[in-house]
């Protein structure tokens, strides 16, 4: 090959690298940042002061604007909290969450259990395609509710 073609296929290599290197919840938090409640306009604010590593930091764990409702905050008309039964025991505060009374709270809420899988919640669309999925292992009962609470329709 010459030197130009592989200077292209490695170009587009680390351009496609580039791309999909949006940071996990987990890498976000670790940031500062809440992945699931910070909106891209938000991280605007961090240009206005020149703190270019942090704004672009924020703009990997931002969701944007336009998918969100007048009050600021994404709707999804469904959600399944998928985990496995054998994994209570690792993950009480999960347990916690589903055996209480919090899930009949939300009609549009199913658990699902999964063999072998670590918990997530998956979001769907209008149209019952997967949007988005959580991992929420590390979430604690309240953290379940609040996100429910404020992120799932209640039509």
């Amino acid at each position: 090959m010459k030197l130009l073609e592989l200077t292209r296929i490695f170009s587009f290599i680390l351009m496609v690298n580039i791309v999909s290197t949006e940071f996990s919840a987990d890498d976000c938090k670790s940031l500062g940042f809440n992945k699931a409640n910070l909106l891209c306009s938000t991280c605007e604010e961090f240009n206005k002061h020149s703190l270019t590593e942090i704004l672009n930091n924020c703009k990997e764990c931002c969701l944007k604007d336009d998918d969100y409702d007048a009050s600021g905050l994404k709707r999804y008309p469904r959600a399944v909290l998928e985990v496995c039964t054998c994994k209570f025991g690792a993950y009480p505060q999960i347990q916690a969450f589903i055996k209480s009374n919090r899930p009949n709270k939300y009609k549009n809420l199913q658990i699902k259990y999964v063999r072998g899988l670590d918990p997530i919640i998956k979001l769907f669309d209008a149209d019952n395609k997967v949007e988005d999925i959580l991992d929420i292992h590390k979430w604690d009962t309240d953290s379940v509710d609040e996100f429910l609470a404020t992120h799932l329709s209640m039509d």
